[in-house]
């Protein structure tokens, strides 16, 4: 079984940084890819960021200039770095993992999420 840990979540005020780890454990060959997904209260869930294989990196246009994501394939690891938050950044944050299950077949595999306060 994959499980997703997340951790750096928080309370800051707006202006400020956070950085949101999340890291993978279980039976791992691979990631294929990762994502930060936002979900804040009254909303739907949404795509934060992306990062594939090689420099495929997508983000959400409310956080170009501001978010930052990598990958650690040795370590199988994602984070995200939030700077120049925003208290429309409060939500819900949750890390989402695809990887190969077997022959043609792929695992959408979530954490559990981790609060975002952006508060003055």
């Amino acid at each position: 079984q994959v499980q997703l840990v997340e951790s750096g979540g928080g309370l800051v005020q707006p202006g400020g940084s956070l950085r949101l780890s999340c890291a993978a454990s279980g039976s791992i060959f691979s990631i294929y890819a990762w994502g930060w997904y936002r979900q804040a209260p009254g909303k739907q869930r949404e795509l934060v960021a992306m990062i594939g294989s090689g420099e495929n990196i997508v983000y959400a246009d409310s956080v170009k200039g501001r978010f930052t994501i990598s990958r650690d394939n040795a370590k199988n690891t994602v984070d995200l770095q939030m700077n120049s938050l925003k208290p429309e950044d409060t939500a819900v944050y949750y890390c989402n993992a695809l990887l190969p299950l077997g022959p043609g077949g792929v695992g959408d595999y979530w954490g559990q999420g981790t609060q975002v306060t952006v508060s003055s």
